[in-house]
């Protein structure tokens, strides 16, 4: 992988990351309101999980392959 695919990868990671801390903190919010919509916390939560796994998989891309 060269350098520059490296560091856009690495961006799109802290992109994905504050979007995730971001979701966090409005999923504590939501969950903390007795009149909350429940299937929008769901949906958040879900969006939340998604990024995680997508930013699981974008830093795996970042793990050089070694030779057996």
């Amino acid at each position: 992988m060269e350098e520059e695919d490296a560091n856009q990868l690495r961006q799109r990671i802290a992109e994905l990351r504050i979007e995730h801390r971001d979701l966090d903190e409005a999923i504590h919010r939501l969950a903390e309101d007795p009149k909350a919509d429940q299937l929008r916390l769901r949906r958040l939560k879900k969006r939340k999980l998604l990024l995680k796994d997508t930013m699981a998989r974008l830093s795996s891309l970042l793990i050089p392959d070694l030779d057996a």
